[in-house]
């Protein structure tokens, strides 16, 4: 049986292939939409590491200061002053927002190694980790306790841990800043793991991250960025009120106020922009494919009337008919199909594009996209294959 069909694919090869190339690249734009999609929502479920629910940003603005000294009465009565609100739970500091663009990189080193880690870093003040609810795996947060001690408190997330320490213990580690041998090399000390810090919102790839402390008190370069738990309930005419405090403690500074649930849409809606973009694409393709595809198999249905009346007239019903000519389309873009697959299975086989296909992802959406194609090929071969089987033997063999 399968073989009876694949003749007459293999006789009309010539008028086919522009449709098995047209079908590939449908099946092509299709498994990047299902990719990104696929990958979308698996990243979407991991934790991000923190809660945004009921905290406010606030960004420091002091014009003229490329590189702002901390003032530790200044920040002292920011901390005093804020917290004071009746509105305020609890305040922190941190060097840059959650969803905010923001990003530091650095390399972490042990100090008998020469291997170096790439890593994303943060600065946090010792109420910031509780304020955003971050879950700690092993060890301590920052404490007064790492106040004047010779090694500068680090935490580090567990991704990192596993890969600088395989199975060992990371809390208690040391580990430097700069390369083993270098004179502004600076120990870290490792207080604590953390689940994870994915500070740009759901659609952040996870990677390496770790969290230096920053104290109020001795730190020579300060925080830009306040986070404040507020109550739960409050509304953003806090706003004004918040704005008025800020003003009365540093009058000469701007002040960017945002809550991080508005910065989250924010970035949720940054982030989907292409796959949007990507979508449209595709569904203006699969319809111009789906057009293409219902023309030529209504030519190649009424070129091959003939061949049906024969069929019919030896005994062939108007099920087998039917049966013929969607099954024809399926093996076509069965075809098709294989053939992208064959150049798209390299991708999770080289890796070349990393975390981001794996063989999870990959498979969601090579299914997503079979079934599509498939799909738009019934559809598309319903009523043609319609239209042959109700021929009769005597209107096909008489027609010209």
């Amino acid at each position: 049986m399968f073989f009876h069909i694949l003749k007459p694919i293999w006789k009309r090869k010539f008028k086919n292939l522009l449709l098995s190339l047209e079908i590939m690249l449908a099946f092509c734009v299709v498994f990047g939409l299902a990719l990104m999609t696929t990958r979308y929502l698996q990243l979407y479920h991991l934790p991000t590491g923190f809660e945004y629910q009921d905290v406010w940003s606030v960004r420091m603005l002091s014009p003229g200061e490329m590189n702002p000294k901390n003032d530790p009465v200044v920040t002292e009565n920011f901390q005093r002053s804020l917290a004071a609100l009746p509105e305020v739970e609890q305040v922190g500091f941190i060097n840059y927002s959650p969803y905010s663009n923001s990003t530091w990189r650095s390399d972490l080193y042990l100090p008998d190694s020469k291997t170096e880690y790439h890593v994303n870093v943060t600065e946090m003040a010792d109420e910031t980790p509780t304020l955003l609810k971050m879950k700690l795996l092993d060890g301590r947060w920052f404490s007064s306790e790492d106040e004047g001690r010779p090694e500068r408190a680090i935490i580090i997330n567990k991704r990192l841990a596993d890969s600088m320490f395989p199975g060992k213990r990371a809390v208690g580690q040391l580990v430097s800043d700069t390369e083993p041998g270098s004179k502004k090399a600076q120990l870290l000390r490792i207080t604590g793991v953390f689940e994870d810090f994915r500070n740009k919102g759901e659609f952040m790839v996870p990677t390496n991250f770790s969290i230096m402390r920053f104290s109020r008190a001795t730190e020579g370069r300060r925080m830009e960025t306040v986070l404040i738990k507020v109550k739960p309930g409050t509304s953003r005419a806090f706003e004004e009120k918040l704005s008025q405090q800020l003003k009365l403690i540093r009058n000469d500074w701007g002040y960017r106020i945002s809550p991080l649930k508005d910065m989250r849409q924010s970035r949720i809606t940054e982030d989907t922009v292409p796959l949007v973009i990507l979508a449209v694409i595709a569904a203006f393709l699969l319809i111009m494919v789906s057009f293409g595809l219902f023309g030529v198999l209504w030519q190649n249905t009424t070129q091959r009337i003939p061949e049906i009346g024969l069929r019919r007239a030896i005994g062939a019903h108007s099920g087998h008919i039917y049966q013929q000519i969607v099954t024809e389309q399926l093996l076509l873009s069965s075809i098709a199909m294989l053939t992208g697959m064959v150049l798209l299975i390299q991708l999770p086989l080289t890796g070349v594009l990393g975390e981001a296909i794996n063989w999870t992802v990959f498979t969601v959406a090579i299914v997503i996209s079979m079934a599509v194609i498939y799909a738009i090929s019934i559809l598309c071969s319903l009523y043609p294959a319609w239209r042959a089987s109700c021929l009769s033997p005597t209107q096909a063999l008489h027609y010209e």
